[in-house]
């Protein structure tokens, strides 16, 4: 089977597609920094989940997986420019897909230097490995945060989307331009996917449901920003790893018809591609906490607070193209997906 680098393994969703690659048969090496911009007791569960044991991790040493002889794991800094082509001059890999980031809408306000050095640097860095040690497919993390003051819904990847309200959103943006001057120049087939919200069991605790599901069970009131009158596409995590998946070994080809009179933005005459995956079904914020308060069977006691800056009022997905060159769409019920969540919460963290 092919060999795959997945970035982000100690992340949420990089976890989640590695486990389920090994699972399908391919050969994996996944790579984190393992940095602290979240608690990183979460991170090492997550790695000893795939049999990667706290004690054997190591910076730029592979260590090799209890459960699985198809599973390896290197922690790593992608801006270390030696240490990762190093890397893929050693394990050859057939397949990229990197979803490691500097994460977090807010933390860019306070933290800029961060996105520049990961989401920038570190992505040059990916695509330089590419190129230099050619790979069949590189998919790579966008975000729905690039569509910024847009407000033509649904979203949709033939839109604009030179407007980001955050630099976390042009940080993305960014590597959708870098990735296609890379498809372009050198002909690296290339996949940018644009996450709507994504959520599920072992997600990240900076995100809503997480912190939301905390003070619940705690007691404490819940901040709801923009008074309530936010809607997000949330997108459970088994129907993002389901399109990763779809898309591994079908990289894609030049645009066959692309105009450059009337240039699409989500395709290109080289092999590149940029694909939404979302839920296509915004849910009410408000809603979105009944279904928690359901599923834990406590009520919130809600704090109404302003928008935040960097923040968006709604998001939905238009997955016509994941349809059509895939005959994918996402569609977990966000009932289903946040009492998965709610136990799996309770069970990790014993309350």
């Amino acid at each position: 089977m092919k060999r795959v680098l997945v970035t982000g393994t100690a992340g949420f969703i990089g976890f989640h597609l590695a486990r389920k690659l090994v699972d399908l048969g391919f050969h994996v090496t996944g790579l984190d920094s393992i940095n602290d911009y979240y608690d990183v007791e979460l991170k090492y569960s997550r790695l000893e989940q795939s049999g990667i044991l706290r004690n054997k991790v190591d910076y730029n040493q592979l260590v090799y997986s209890t459960t699985s002889d198809l599973y390896q794991f290197i922690q790593l800094q992608l801006e270390d420019r030696d240490a990762l082509h190093e890397l893929f001059a050693n394990r050859k890999f057939d397949v990229v897909v990197n979803l490691a980031a500097q994460a977090g809408v807010r933390y860019s306000l306070t933290n800029p230097e961060a996105y520049v050095d990961c989401n920038i640097t570190g992505f040059l860095n990916v695509l330089e490995a590419c190129r230099h040690h050619p790979v069949e497919n590189l998919i790579y993390a966008s975000s729905s945060s690039v569509y910024g003051l847009n407000k033509k819904m649904p979203f949709s990847v033939n839109s604009n989307v030179d407007h980001p309200v955050s630099l976390y959103a042009a940080s993305k943006k960014s590597n959708e331009l870098m990735a296609h001057t890379y498809s372009h120049l050198f002909g690296i087939p290339t996949i940018g996917l644009r996450f709507f919200t994504v959520y599920g069991p072992w997600g990240r605790p900076d995100m809503a449901l997480f912190l939301f599901t905390k003070a619940i069970l705690e007691g404490k009131p819940i901040q709801v920003f923009n008074h309530g009158k936010m809607e997000r596409d949330f997108t459970y995590i088994d129907d993002i790893v389901g399109g990763i998946e779809k898309m591994i070994l079908k990289p894609p080809a030049p645009g066959e018809g692309w105009d450059p009179q009337s240039p699409d933005p989500s395709t290109s005459s080289a092999p590149y591609r940029i694909h939404n995956i979302g839920n296509s079904s915004p849910v009410k914020l408000t809603d979105f906490i009944e279904a928690l308060e359901k599923a834990l069977g406590k009520t919130a006691e809600k704090e109404l607070m302003p928008i935040q800056p960097g923040d968006v009022e709604k998001t939905w997905a238009d997955v016509s193209s994941l349809k059509r060159d895939y005959g994918y769409n996402p569609g977990t019920p966000v009932e289903n997906g946040i009492k998965n969540f709610v136990e799996w919460y309770r069970e990790y963290y014993q309350v």
